[in-house]
């Protein structure tokens, strides 16, 4: 018997049952089209997940939603599930993007559209793949931008001894696009580029709080943070661990990307180390991925190279005018 997880009003598919997941054949899976996630029961995922489900049934399709989490054999095995139970097309957050070009090629056997979602892949010629997401630079500067408003406010650049954390998933040419325009605008607001220490991490909030404690308690003299990440799971893992090492919100910058999970202390009252944060809509890139797919599969029309979602900086102040907290 098939399983399934319902969470937030998104059927989410167990990664371990993916193989049972279209039980009942591709005979009644005529218009299915599927959203295959790393890291799905991330927030942002949940609502990228929830926007795909929503833009598809409204266009008459049925869709499925598969979390893989990091595991990229996974994701292997649910496209192969996609492809025998039918799918007319397939959006996809890879965990790795080194398996693009399998991925890409076994969508182009079997005859069906293929885009990817957030994170950028290529088929083996080096052609990308259809993208539907962010300018990954643009998100980066906006951030680089706040925090360094924010760093120049504080007065932390006439005295003191301060440090920046740049949270980074180094293996992922998105996240680095990002924290590397982040570093950029931080730097062009006077920070000392010395003062920059990274912080790998795998985009989860446990593998930051691990990460950034032996970097913070490396450098004692420091006693004001920014700090800047992928995504907001590595900002709050960051800032987590400073919490941990005794810094107090006030002497904390922390701008998120993201906003899911900055929110949440702005909603609460609370004091927090973030100051602001890039809000992204997973709902828009979901929505957009599912429009996208059944456009070119109703029209017959190529899918468009990229689609690109807006985005806007938040602070406690506003965030309420511009976004929905989770």
């Amino acid at each position: 018997m098939t399983k399934f997880t319902r969470l937030l009003g998104c059927t989410i598919v167990a990664a371990s049952l993916i193989g049972t997941a279209f039980a009942g054949g591709a005979a009644a899976q005529d218009k299915l089209i599927v959203n295959i996630n790393k890291s799905g029961t991330q927030q942002y995922f949940i609502d990228q997940g929830n926007g795909f489900t929503k833009a598809a049934e409204e266009l008459g399709y049925k869709a499925s939603v598969i979390n893989v989490e990091l595991d990229a054999n996974l994701a292997i095995s649910a496209i192969t599930d996609a492809i025998a139970a039918g799918a007319k097309g397939i959006a996809i957050t890879v965990p790795d993007q080194a398996v693009g070009p399998a991925i890409a090629k076994a969508a182009a056997d079997a005859g069906l559209l293929l885009v990817a979602t957030n994170d950028n892949i290529a088929d083996a010629a080096g052609n990308p793949i259809p993208l539907v997401g962010f300018d990954g630079k643009d998100m980066g500067t906006k951030v680089g931008v706040a925090a360094g408003d924010l760093l120049k406010k504080s007065g932390w650049l006439n005295g003191g001894s301060y440090g920046i954390l740049s949270v980074e998933v180094q293996t992922l040419s998105v996240c680095n696009d990002r924290t590397n325009a982040s570093r950029d605008e931080v730097t062009k607001a006077g920070a000392d580029a010395a003062k920059i220490f990274p912080i790998t991490y795998d985009g989860t909030t446990n593998s930051a709080l691990e990460a950034a404690g032996p970097v913070i308690t490396a450098h004692p003299d420091v006693d004001k943070w920014v700090v800047f990440a992928c995504n907001d799971e590595g900002a709050l893992g960051t800032l987590n661990a400073l919490n941990n090492a005794g810094f107090s919100p006030d002497d904390i910058i922390g701008v998120g990307l993201g906003a899911y999970e900055a929110c949440h202390p702005w909603a609460a009252g609370q004091p927090s180390g973030f100051k602001a944060a890039l809000y992204i809509s997973g709902t828009d890139v979901g929505a957009g991925a599912a429009k996208a797919l059944i456009a070119s599969l109703e029209n017959g029309t190529p899918l468009p190279l990229n689609t690109v979602a807006d985005t806007s900086i938040v602070t406690p102040e506003n965030y309420k005018d511009v976004m929905p907290c989770p």
